[in-house]
C-alpha cells in the first residue's frame, strides 16, 4: 500500500515551535505594559504623598514657633502623629519611602508690614510673615522590567502665613469695648 503525506502533517509540526516564540514575545510585551501601568501608579500615588507632605507641614510650621525646625521635618516625613510631640522624636516609620529629613526646607520670613521695600522685614511671629515648606531632590525608581530607571523629581513647596506661631496672644484688658 503506497502512503501519501498530506501538506497540513508537515506544516503544522513546523508551526508548533513558531506558536511558542510568538506566544514569548507577546507575553513579555504584555507584562512590560501591565507592570507600566502599576509603575504609573505608584508615580502618581508618591506625587500626591509629597505634596500632601508639603502641606501638612507647612501647616504645622505656621502654627508652631521658628525654633521646632526640627519638628517640622520630622512632621512632614513620619506625620504628625508618629511624632512625640515633647521631644519632637519620629516613634513610627516614614511615610514616603526613600523621603528623609535632608530633603526637606523649612524657611520662615518676616513681614513687610510697612510696604516699604528699603526697610528690613518684621521677625517671623503671631500673623507676621509666612514659612514654606519644600521637599526637594527626592529619588523615586520606576521598577518597570527591563527598562529600571531612577530620576530626581521635582521639588513640592508650600507656603503659608503665620497664625499663631506658638504663642497665645496678650489677654485683652478689662473694660476695653
Amino acid at each position: 500500500m503506497i502512503r501519501f503525506k498530506s501538506k497540513n502533517s508537515d506544516s503544522n509540526r513546523s508551526q508548533r515551535g513558531a506558536t511558542m516564540a510568538e506566544f514569548a514575545v507577546v507575553s513579555a510585551v504584555f507584562f512590560m505594559i501591565v507592570f507600566g501601568i502599576i509603575e504609573f501608579g505608584r508615580l502618581l500615588y508618591t506625587h500626591n504623598a509629597l505634596t500632601d507632605a508639603a502641606r501638612r507641614g507647612a501647616r504645622y510650621a505656621a502654627l508652631h514657633k521658628q525654633a521646632d525646625i526640627a519638628c517640622v521635618k520630622n512632621v512632614v516625613v513620619y506625620g504628625e502623629t508618629h511624632v512625640d510631640p515633647t521631644t519632637c522624636a519620629p516613634t513610627g516609620p516614614a511615610l514616603i519611602n526613600k523621603l528623609t529629613t535632608a530633603n526637606v526646607v523649612v524657611t520662615y520670613d518676616g513681614a513687610d508690614a510697612d510696604n516699604n521695600p528699603a526697610t528690613p522685614p518684621t521677625s517671623y511671629g503671631m500673623n507676621l510673615g509666612t514659612v514654606t515648606v519644600s521637599i526637594q531632590n527626592y529619588s523615586f525608581t520606576l521598577g518597570i522590567p527591563f527598562a529600571t530607571k531612577t530620576f530626581t523629581m521635582g521639588a513640592y513647596t508650600t507656603t503659608l502665613t503665620s497664625e499663631s506661631a506658638g504663642e497665645e496672644p496678650s489677654p485683652i484688658p478689662a473694660g476695653t469695648p
